[in-house]
């Protein structure tokens, strides 16, 4: 089966590559080249099929990537009740809902800014993703031009089911509690070191990008334990085998920076990373997960951490199929299953 969800129909994005020039290095370099090239002009589409229209519009939160001003990508999360994504036809999407005290991509929302989304419904797995530039931006809600637009397949993605909290708001003049940092603090180091999920934002904003030009979010999954910590500073997440595109490979490829997002499913904290990251092609690092084709080393240049501001809690996660009889703290250990094409 392959990540790509082609049951909507062959998309097309007028016929080139959907590629840019450090996603083509990458997927040359990992001997997939041609299999994405094929993949891609299928499954690529600059619009979205109805299935992926109807499915954001019922999710409650959508994971959103963009960049501040500073050219730093960053992941964050959009939240609403569903129907606060809307798509009025299949080239745009418009987000209304709530910005997150502490979002890092609070105000960078201006008409031309490229945006990556990710919609994911976690308690069936599924998920889809579309990138493309704002056209109007009101108040919170943002219209987007889709550029591209694909599915992605279930697999790593760790099942959970949200329930609806209220947080309240906070006192007149007192806002949410949000702490930075140069480093991860021994709370962040924690919360990494059991999460078994995580989104990362990249990007290539050079013109030279064509229609790969933008910013992509995507999710990371994996048993707890699968982010391993080196020091303050410094971090590892495998690369799996997936659908063999390689875009964030080949955005990182192209430009290294990288923001990382980590929801605590259990107290509502968001962490924020912004990192410089550097592929890991091969070498010993690769021994230590166990089925990995790349690792991704990011470089902490920035730490924030919103405390509570999720207005959720979550079931108990069921653990994706592809981990087997995994156990917690056994991550590094296990083999996920290769994609049959």
């Amino acid at each position: 089966m392959t990540a790509i969800d082609s049951a909507a129909a062959p998309g097309g994005s007028g016929g080139g590559s959907p590629f840019h020039e450090g996603e083509l290095a990458a997927q040359s370099r990992a001997g997939v080249r041609e299999a994405a090239d094929a993949a891609g002009r299928r499954g690529i589409r600059d619009h979205m099929p109805d299935q992926h229209r109807q499915f954001y519009e019922q999710l409650p939160f959508m994971i959103v990537g963009g960049t501040d001003r500073f050219g730093q990508p960053w992941a964050t999360m959009r939240i609403g009740h569903p129907g606060f994504v809307s798509s009025a036809d299949p080239r745009t999407l418009r987000l209304a809902g709530t910005t997150l005290p502490g979002d890092p991509l609070d105000g960078a929302w201006y008409p031309g800014a490229f945006f990556g989304g990710l919609g994911i419904e976690l308690p069936t797995r599924r998920r889809n993703r579309i990138n493309g530039v704002v056209v109007a931006s009101a108040d919170v809600a943002l219209t987007v031009s889709v550029s591209q637009s694909f599915g992605n397949c279930a697999r790593f993605i760790q099942a959970r089911t949200p329930g609806r909290i209220d947080i309240g708001n906070s006192p007149p003049g007192q806002a949410a509690v949000q702490t930075q940092g140069s480093a991860l603090s021994d709370a962040d180091r924690a919360l990494l070191e059991r999460a078994d999920t995580l989104f990362i934002a990249s990007a290539h904003t050079s013109p030279n990008a064509g229609a790969a030009r933008g910013v992509d979010v995507s999710h990371r999954g994996g048993m707890p334990g699968f982010v391993r910590v080196e020091n303050p500073v410094t971090l590892c997440i495998p690369d799996y085998a997936g659908n063999r595109l390689l875009n964030t490979i080949g955005n990182l490829t192209a430009s290294p920076l990288a923001g990382l997002l980590v929801p605590d499913f259990e107290s509502g904290d968001l962490l924020y990373i912004a990192a410089k990251a550097e592929i890991v092609w091969e070498g010993a690092v690769l021994n230590e997960f166990e089925g990995a084709q790349r690792v991704i080393r990011c470089h902490v240049r920035e730490t924030r951490r919103s405390l509570g501001v999720l207005p959720f809690r979550w079931t108990p996660p069921q653990y994706a199929p592809q981990f087997g009889t995994a156990t917690a703290g056994t991550a590094n250990r296990v083999q996920p299953v290769t994609p049959t094409t």
